[in-house]
């Protein structure tokens, strides 16, 4: 009969542990997956879709759902300019190793730029604006944003889209292609979006600079950061 309180003699074998380079190794990859194929955090560096979003705001963009709809606000990537993938390489050796980091952790500097605004024309729609109240239309309809922050002047019977001069708040009617999404910022006087070069033209589609639907990273879901302020956005 075994006494239970016996004490073994055999050696208690100790669980191996990593190399702490190995720990750190398997973290930035893990890191990396997640921000692959999961969630991405990014931090908000302009005032443009204030009051929704706050300069040093972090948000969390879903990197799973691609189903967005008007009225979200999405995070897409671009090179110095909306129509360029990706930035042009550094010239220094240090950054170009800090911007591969930042790619492959999300942390730091990467070789893509990435704005954030708020989808308003999806693909073969037809934006303009603006309806004699001085609102954007979709496909003749005028929208109802509560969420547009100091807007462009806009005064029916004296500064519209009529009259001399005309309000900075119009453009013109603007098609969107298939596989492109127009977008604009919460904070309209202050936003360089889709229609920042047709503001006060009267005609022209090329005015606009669209979004292609392959750079959309995905939807912001929250803000995690001021934690205040943590939550869902309001629409």
């Amino acid at each position: 009969m075994t006494d239970a309180g016996a004490v073994s003699d055999q050696p208690t074998r100790r669980r191996r542990r990593l190399p702490w380079f190995t720990e750190v190794l398997v973290a930035v990859v893990a890191v990396a997956l997640v921000q692959a194929f999961l969630v991405k955090p990014f931090g908000v560096p302009s005032q443009s879709m204030e009051d929704t979003l706050q300069v040093g705001d972090r948000i969390l963009v879903n990197r799973l759902d691609d189903t967005w709809d008007r009225g979200d606000v999405v995070v897409f990537g671009h090179g110095a300019s909306w129509q360029e993938r990706r930035l042009q390489p550094a010239d220094n050796l240090l950054e170009r190793g800090m911007r591969s980091v930042g790619d492959l952790t999300g942390i730091g500097p990467s070789n893509t730029s990435y704005t954030v605004k708020r989808i308003i024309g999806l693909p073969d729609e037809r934006v303009a604006c603006c309806s004699t109240d001085g609102r954007v239309t979709v496909d003749d309809r005028p929208l109802d944003e509560p969420y547009v922050y100091e807007d462009l002047p806009f005064q029916p019977g004296t500064l519209d889209c009529s009259s001399t001069p005309r309000s900075t708040r119009c453009f013109p009617e603007i098609r969107v292609p298939a596989g492109t999404l127009l977008v604009l910022g919460d904070h309209r006087s202050q936003s360089a979006d889709s229609v920042i070069g047709c503001r006060g033209a009267t005609q022209g589609q090329e005015c606009a600079r669209l979004v292609s639907t392959d750079r959309v990273v995905g939807p912001v879901v929250l803000r995690f950061w001021p934690p205040s302020e943590a939550g869902g956005l309001a629409n």
